[in-house]
């Protein structure tokens, strides 16, 4: 474990396998890129989908509060415009692919 999150979790008084599901998703994100000396576009795609799973679980929580699901569509709007500006040069690529094999096959 991160040496942060390591003193985070004791300063808290928090033990990692007391953590529930989704706070357990977010320690192993958090874990992951401490590991890395430098986040590739994948890891934040990865991040991205995890917080935007995380934030469409409590959506489908039907005891959560509407005013508190209301709370979370910025955060899923943010998440979601990242994602897709990380996709948007393999978009791009594919586009023009598509247009290329268009104007060979005429």
């Amino acid at each position: 474990m991160h040496e942060l999150l390591q003193r985070l979790l004791g300063k808290r008084g928090v033990k990692v396998d007391e953590l529930d599901q989704e706070e357990k998703k977010v320690f192993e994100g958090w874990q992951e890129a401490l590991s890395k000396s430098e986040l590739t576009t994948q890891d934040i795609k990865n991040f991205c989908q995890s917080q935007i799973d995380i934030i469409e679980t409590k959506w489908a929580d039907y005891g959560l509060e509407q005013n508190k699901k209301a709370e979370l569509i910025p955060y899923h709007h943010v998440y979601k415009t990242i994602s897709k500006v990380v996709d948007s040069p393999k978009q791009m690529i594919e586009s023009l692919e598509k247009n290329l094999l268009q104007l060979i096959e005429q």
